[in-house]
């Protein structure tokens, strides 16, 4: 049990963080699936593709995850700190790991991919379908601009504006590079935090999701939720996802 508002704080901002893993924080908040299979979908995908891409695979705990891969197997990731931990973990089965710069250019060849996925990574549709070969597949889950908009609120007062992730950007972004959508959903589930230092540290891990937020100048702000969950015990907010499959055509 933390004896203070301040205990909980430090904790939570001395805790490290790797990859995409939020296991130190596995009790403290909940997080449900979306109504959909990420990961089915993808192996059901994956049984016809020789050649895949993984891209944004952080540490690479989820594409590990998918083992046995496809024989020709490539990750992207642009974040610095999680690429030697993607190369260590990715490389001894095969992988290749891309580092890259820009979302808009991969330095991957034409034509080169069965089956691209992407889970919460931006995209650009041009440069999917200059890298998917004919008949090829992308399957993405994105985070839509409606994410956790209730702790936006509490902690600045305003919700999230729209952002280029949302569901229709996304579908018309795909669309207009001339891919077939074969499959989209959208939805809204409830998250629950049990302490504000499972917060500061979800925060930690993506600071895209407030601007200009720092445990130091939102300090007041934390502590209003601290009090409310000492009172109430859960703070609920509401993740939006989506999810896309679409196809480039055959020649």
């Amino acid at each position: 049990m933390y004896s203070s508002f301040d205990d909980i704080i430090q904790e939570a901002l001395a805790a490290p963080f790797s990859g995409w893993d939020f296991s130190y924080i596995k009790h403290r908040w909940h997080e449900p699936p979306p109504p959909w299979n990420y990961k089915a979908i993808v192996r059901e995908a994956m049984q016809a593709a020789q050649v895949m891409l993984d891209m944004g695979t952080g540490g690479g705990e989820f594409l590990e995850s998918l083992r046995p891969l496809p024989s020709e197997t490539f990750a992207t990731e642009a974040y610095a700190p999680n690429i030697p931990l993607a190369q260590e973990r990715l490389e001894p089965l095969g992988v290749k790991v891309v580092p890259i710069e820009k979302d808009n250019y991969l330095p991957l060849d034409e034509g080169q991919f069965d089956l691209i996925i992407n889970r919460h990574e931006a995209f650009w549709g041009s440069e999917l379908a200059r890298i998917l070969k004919p008949g090829g597949t992308f399957i993405t889950q994105q985070v839509g601009e409606k994410n956790l908009t209730e702790l936006n609120e509490w902690l600045t007062g305003q919700s999230r504006g729209k952002s280029p992730s949302s569901y229709e950007i996304a579908l018309h972004y795909l669309q207009e590079a001339g891919l077939e959508i074969i499959e989209s959903q959208e939805a809204f589930i409830e998250t629950e935090f049990y302490d504000v230092g499972a917060i500061v540290y979800f925060l930690k891990a993506a600071p895209w999701q407030v601007k200009e937020y720092s445990p130091e100048t939102h300090r007041h702000q934390l502590r209003h939720i601290f009090d409310y969950l000492q009172e109430v015990g859960n703070f609920a907010a509401t993740d939006h996802r989506f999810l896309i499959v679409a196809r480039k055509p055959e020649i």
